[in-house]
C-alpha cells in the first residue's frame, strides 16, 4: 500500500466477518461470470504474456487463510471476482489451498512476495548471490505442481521508502538483480505458469513523502510479464488522471507490457461511490487490464466498501466493466501483449 502511512503486515491481519447480504437487493453470486479467466500461453524465455481479459480484482484480510471474504464481497456486488491476491512473507510456501479455491471460482492467484521473515528484513544482495535458492527452488516446484497461471509479484512499492527493499534502503542495482535471480531460478525449475507482476507505486511529487519515477527499479522486459500501479482515491479530489495518469505515461516510456492496477481503494470520506465510478471509467479509458480493490481498513482509514450507495456503484460498473469496451481505445492507449523496451496505496503497507 502506498501513502504516507505504513500498512499492517498480511499475516496479521484478522479476518472480519461482514453482513453485506444486507445491502443487496435480489442479488445473486454469479460464479464465474466474469470475464473468463483465459490461460495465458508461455513465451519462449519462460514468462507468460495475457490474452485480452479484463480482471475484477480483489484483496480481503482473511487471506489466504479463508476464502469467506471473498465469497461475502462477491455476494455482496453479484459478481465473482476473477482475480484475488494475498500477501506472504520471505520463506512461507506457496498457499495452494488459496489459490485452488480460487481457481475452482474462475479466479486467477497474485502473491505479493515481501522479502520480510516476521518484522525481519531479509537482505535483497543475499537474495541476488543465492543464500535463498532451496527456498526459491522449492517454492518454484510447489507452483509448477499447482500447473494453472499465478501471478507473482516481489518487493512491491520499492519506489516508495517506506520499505527496506525500497528507495532510501536498497539500492535500485541490487533489488534490479534480486527480481531477475527471483525469475531465472523459476524458470530453470520449470514453472512456467507464472505472470510475473512489476507493482510500482504511483509518483508523487508533492506529498511530503517523495515518490520517485519507478525506472532506477525496471528489471527489464525479459523478467516481466505484466506491470502493476498501486494508488488509492485518499479524498475528494482525487482523480483516476491525476492520481495515475503520470506513472502510466513512465511506465510506457519502459514497456508496452499490460498494466494493471495492481492495489487501490477509496476513503469513506472521499466518497467512495463516485470514486468506485471514476476507477471503472479510468481503467476503460485508458485500456488497462483491471484493478485489486483493497478491501481491508488499515492505519485507521475505513477503505471498505460498507454503504449500499457503493455496493450499487460497484455493482453497476463491474457490469458495465465486463462488456467490451464502448469505443477503441488509442494506440497510445491500448497495452500491447508484446515487451518492449500521486499518491500511493493502502495494500499491504502504505497508501498516499
Amino acid at each position: 500500500m502506498t501513502s504516507a502511512s505504513s500498512a499492517g503486515e498480511a499475516n496479521r491481519r484478522r479476518a472480519r466477518t461482514r453482513k453485506y447480504a444486507g445491502f443487496i437487493t435480489c442479488a445473486a453470486v454469479v460464479i464465474g461470470a466474469v470475464v473468463a479467466v483465459v490461460v495465458a500461453q508461455p513465451w519462449a524465455d519462460g514468462s507468460v504474456r495475457p490474452s485480452p481479459v479484463r480482471y475484477l480484482g480483489l484483496h480481503e484480510p482473511d487471506a489466504p487463510g479463508s476464502y469467506y471474504d471473498v465469497d461475502q464481497f462477491a455476494l455482496a456486488t453479484g459478481r465473482q471476482p476473477n482475480l484475488v491476491s494475498y500477501y506472504s512473507h520471505w520463506l512461507e510456501p506457496f498457499q495452494v489451498g488459496f489459490a485452488t479455491s480460487a481457481m475452482e471460482r474462475g479466479a486467477v492467484t497474485l502473491v505479493q512476495m515481501d522479502p520480510m521473515i516476521d518484522s525481519t528484513n531479509v537482505s535483497l544482495a543475499s537474495i541476488a548471490t543465492g543464500r535463498y535458492d532451496s527456498y526459491l527452488r522449492s517454492y518454484a516446484a510447489e507452483v509448477k505442481a499447482f500447473g494453472s497461471p499465478i501471478i507473482f509479484s516481489f518487493g512491491h512499492e520499492m519506489n516508495g521508502n517506506w520499505y527496506s527493499w525500497g528507495y532510501q534502503h536498497t539500492s535500485p542495482g541490487v533489488f534490479v538483480a534480486a527480481w531477475q535471480h527471483i525469475v531465472t531460478m523459476f524458470r530453470a525449475a520449470g514453472a512456467g505458469n507464472v505472470t510475473w507482476l512489476w507493482a510500482v507505486n504511483v509518483i508523487n511529487n508533492n506529498h511530503a513523502t517523495f515518490i520517485p519515477d519507478p525506472t532506477p527499479w525496471w528489471p527489464g522486459r525479459s523478467y516481466v510479464t505484466w506491470v502493476g500501479i498501486d494508488g488509492y482515491y485518499y479524498d475528494s479530489s482525487s482523480m483516476f488522471d491525476s492520481l495515475f495518469g503520470p506513472t502510466i505515461v513512465a511506465v510506457r516510456q519502459l514497456t508496452s507490457d499490460p498494466i494493471l492496477i495492481a492495489e487501490t481503494g477509496a476513503a469513506v470520506s472521499a466518497g467512495q461511490p463516485a470514486k468506485i465510478n471514476n476507477l471503472f471509467d479510468g481503467v476503460r479509458t485508458y485500456g488497462l487490464l483491471g484493478f485489486i480493490w483493497f478491501d481491508e481498513n488499515t492505519q485507521g482509514r475505513a477503505w471498505r466498501i460498507n454503504s449500499p450507495q457503493a455496493f450499487a456503484a460497484f455493482r453497476h460498473d463491474a457490469k458495465a466493466f465486463l462488456k467490451p469496451p464502448a469505443a477503441p481505445v488509442s494506440r497510445q492507449q491500448q497495452p500491447s501483449s508484446d515487451s518492449s523496451s500521486s499518491a500511493a496505496a493502502p495494500g499491504s503497507r502504505r497508501r498516499l
